[in-house]
């Protein structure tokens, strides 16, 4: 007698994605804090601020007013003219209205545009390190991710060489991040033109640009775009940003993107057929957060400065940790290498950067990211978005964790 599964089977795509990274890392959280063992969390991927006073009053306004009904799927009037205001000033990009698409977040955007554009077995360029989640979207979606290596010696960014090296025909993407996730590594002009002359050579080729890290700079100048740099290749580049970010805004699920038409349409049809259209309370306070002054962005970004100097200090300070300075972002990654091959006081050998993050969270409570999950081994990436009394006690955590191992 056949027998009959009480649950649907899964598609096959589900065994070509894999959970979280940072998903898995928030589990392991959770069993020490229930044990009631102090854990100091350098995972966090947000702000610890809260929401601009004014980005709230406009949602109660909304609410109020009675704007809680479906939009368009591709966003409101007001928060799309906010977005397209918002381009022009920071990117010099005049986008018209069918230019700009709306989202649950920029997260949602990016697989949205990989879901609209892959073919089975198209190749998206993603260099590493990278964004836990880029490489699974793409595969998900049905392409293939070509992960290229990047280092210390290039600062953790893309060369012209090993793009030129990377493209094939079936390339359909290159994923840029700039300030990147979780290096805090930012392109200058300079280096995007020399990619970008690259991609001159391979019309096939598009550019996704995730920005959105971009109003958290540590650089006496804006982070430059690739956009700015390369504007006649505007139909070919689709820039990501939202409002996560820059103003404390992580659970409203605002994203936007900029691009060509098709494509635009492309994802703005997808989400019709998905989660219809984003939250309309949410979109009035993305529209407020737009428009609003830079007060908050600088007040804010002088903390995470003081914060990243603090972290990074204390990080050199530990034998076999080597930190380098984010230009942008919340994070500080690490290089680990030197620890590796070490023996904790129970006999148990390091081997890798997994098994260093176990052990500091077994010895100190301290919690950081692998570089594995980054594609990246023998680093890890720690947060800053904490405040500086919880960072001074994770470095000091660390340090014991370390002078605890025996060294190979």
């Amino acid at each position: 007698m056949a027998i009959i599964e009480d649950r649907p089977a899964l598609a096959g795509r589900m065994s070509r994605i894999k959970e979280s990274p940072s998903s898995r890392v928030a589990d392991r959280v959770r069993e020490f804090q229930a044990a009631g063992r102090e854990v100091l969390p350098l995972t966090i991927g947000e702000p610890d601020f809260d929401t601009p006073e004014h980005v709230k009053e406009a949602a109660i306004a909304a609410i109020r007013a009675g704007e809680t009904k479906y939009t368009s799927a591709n966003g409101t009037p007001a928060l799309r003219a906010a977005i397209r205001e918002r381009l022009l000033r920071k990117t010099g990009l005049a986008c018209g209205p069918d230019e700009i698409c709306v989202g649950g977040g920029a997260k949602q955007l990016i697989f949205l545009a990989f879901l609209a554009t892959l073919d089975e077995g198209d190749e998206v360029i993603v260099p590493t390190p990278h964004w836990v989640s880029y490489p699974d979207m793409v595969t998900v979606n049905g392409g293939h991710p070509v992960l290229v290596e990047t280092g210390a010696e290039t600062g953790y960014k893309l060369t012209a060489g090993a793009l030129r090296a990377a493209i094939t025909d079936r390339t359909k993407w290159l994923v840029l991040n700039t300030p990147c996730n979780p290096t805090g590594a930012v392109y200058d002009e300079a280096e995007l033109e020399s990619l970008v002359e690259v991609l001159r050579t391979h019309p096939h080729v598009s550019v996704l640009c995730d920005e959105i890290y971009d109003e958290i700079n540590f650089g006496a100048r804006p982070v430059p775009s690739a956009i700015t740099v390369a504007p006649e290749l505007r139909e070919r580049i689709f820039l990501v940003n939202g409002v996560s970010k820059a103003y404390a805004m992580t659970g409203w699920r605002i994203g936007y993107g900029a691009g060509s038409a098709t494509l635009c349409a492309a994802i703005s049809t997808l989400q019709s057929q998905s989660s219809s259209c984003p939250s309309s309370v949410s979109q009035a306070a993305a529209a407020a957060a737009l428009h609003g002054g830079s007060e908050f962005i600088e007040e804010t970004v002088a903390v995470y400065r003081e914060r990243r100097d603090l972290l990074v200090s204390g990080l050199s300070a530990i034998d076999g940790l080597r930190p380098i300075v984010p230009a942008g972002g919340f994070y500080v990654w690490t290089d680990v290498s030197a620890l590796l091959g070490s023996t904790t006081p129970d006999g148990r050998r390091i081997d890798t950067d997994s098994e260093l993050a176990e052990h500091f969270l077994e010895t100190a409570g301290v919690v950081v990211i692998p570089g594995d999950s980054y594609g990246a081994p023998g680093h890890f990436r720690a947060s800053f978005a904490l405040n500086s009394e919880v960072l001074r006690k994770a470095v000091s955590g660390l340090a014991h964790a370390v002078s605890r191992i025996s060294r190979a």
